[in-house]
């Protein structure tokens, strides 16, 4: 068996014990979300856990353009090694759902060049990278609001939410939940734009889960924290 411990990890020997760990019925229930993988997310994780970091290895299995190999990579990478250009590059080519959301909140979150990403990708054209910039200004809202515009974000999403593609909409629905969950003094805006707005009002909840309609969502979260 090739030697799979930390020091002696190749993409190779990575690539084969990542099809012995194929399960198609895990590819059917994750290709219905768009992510053409079928390796169960725990046993990815243990394998990440036994090569540990590694940075080098990482950017090979990036490079494979596979996604059950992109997920490892992204969970063995050194987040504040890469650039600003190389994370814009890896997003942009980040094709599935689960890898550009892994990238931006075990990655990006963690990176030195998140606040200028932030900035640039929530202008950006392409709706799936400013979904990316919108999920890194929900973080800050909720973790470091200082300096952001709460009143004009909740002007962008009461203007573009609507209409906004799938991705980009739930992003920004979540920014106007987490503005709604913490920032009191905007609550109540915040509550009336998505009463308004109905984004997500009929969304599939799980019995025990929290609807992501804004309205709700925010209710709820403001309730346990009482």
């Amino acid at each position: 068996m090739a030697d799979m411990t930390p020091a002696g990890a190749t993409v190779d020997a990575v690539m084969a014990e990542l099809a012995g760990l194929e399960d198609p019925k895990a590819r059917a229930v994750n290709e219905r979300h768009g992510d053409d993988h079928g390796v169960n997310l725990g046993k990815l994780r243990a394998l990440a856990k036994r090569l540990k970091t590694q940075q080098d290895l990482a950017c090979r299995l990036w490079e494979t353009d596979d996604t059950a190999a992109r997920l490892l990579a992204l969970l063995i990478c050194r987040p504040k090694a890469f650039g600003r250009d190389e994370l814009d590059s890896m997003l942009r080519e980040a094709r599935t759902p689960k890898v550009h959301d892994w990238l931006v909140n075990y990655v990006v979150k963690k990176s030195p060049h998140a606040e200028e990403l932030r900035v640039a990708w929530s202008a950006d054209p392409d709706p799936v990278v400013a979904s990316a910039g919108w999920a890194l200004t929900t973080d800050r809202v909720a973790k470091k609001p200082e300096g952001l515009d709460l009143g004009g974000l909740l002007d962008v999403v009461e203007a573009e939410m609507k209409d906004a593609p799938d991705r980009l909409q739930w992003a920004m629905n979540h920014c106007l939940a987490q503005i709604g969950i913490e920032h009191a003094q905007h609550r109540a805006r915040a509550l009336d734009i998505g009463e308004r707005l109905e984004v997500l009002k009929d969304y599939p909840t799980s019995p025990g889960c929290t609807s992501p309609f804004a309205p709700v969502w925010i209710t709820e979260m403001v309730r346990r924290q009482a």
